[in-house]
């Protein structure tokens, strides 16, 4: 029997997820903190990724250790610890500055469908990964990537594209991420073997 199901996450021990929702298929890996996103069909993340204010697109591929908005401390005040807006760990008297954690909930990263995001990578808040695009393991993005380019390094730079300009935007155009559940199974020993220029040529006018 399938593990993952179209019902319900399947969201591993020691998780902690706040203000979330997840679509069909996802699995979120042990240890793992999500807050304030949305994860696609089929996208996962492995074991103790950090994941706020996010929207993931379908079939993302997460790895372990990652961090997608990460969270900034404000640089313009006169301190930049964490009592300014979470001043009621701190005092009785005072309250949160819900204006700063709104201000934050606002700053989302998007990451597109069919992406990978290697081991360790850090996505900043309001960046936009395209669709398939591939992070490597440890790079730090603070700007966006266009789709199926594939970026590397602390700050991450483009380091090669991982399909040609026209198959990327044919692949686009097909938008196989939308076929249904059933027809991924059949498309499926297509997927295993075919490269994608032949794939697309299969597929774009079936």
């Amino acid at each position: 029997m399938a593990r993952l199901s179209a019902d319900a996450p399947f969201i591993h021990p020691e998780c902690e997820v706040t203000d979330s929702t997840f679509g069909a298929y996802v699995e979120i890996g042990k240890g793992s903190r999500v807050a304030h996103s949305v994860f696609g069909d089929y996208s996962y993340c492995d074991r103790y990724a950090d994941i706020a204010n996010a929207q993931i697109g379908k079939f993302a591929n997460i790895a372990a250790f990652s961090r997608i908005g990460a969270t900034d401390h404000p640089l313009h005040t006169a301190a930049c610890h964490h009592f300014l807006y979470r001043s009621d760990d701190y005092w009785d008297n005072a309250g949160r500055d819900d204006a700063f954690f709104t201000h934050r909930k606002s700053r989302r990263a998007h990451i597109g469908h069919d992406t990978w995001i290697g081991a360790g990578a850090m996505i900043k808040p309001e960046v936009t990964l395209g669709h398939g695009a591939v992070v490597a393991a440890g790079a730090v993005v603070t700007k966006d990537v266009a789709p199926y380019t594939i970026v590397a390094g602390t700050p991450a730079k483009p380091l090669r594209l991982r399909q040609p300009r026209d198959i990327a935007d044919r692949l686009i155009a097909l938008a196989w991420w939308d076929w249904s559940h059933d027809t991924l199974r059949l498309a499926l020993a297509d997927f295993r073997m075919l490269e994608a220029e032949a794939f697309l040529e299969k597929y774009e006018n079936a």
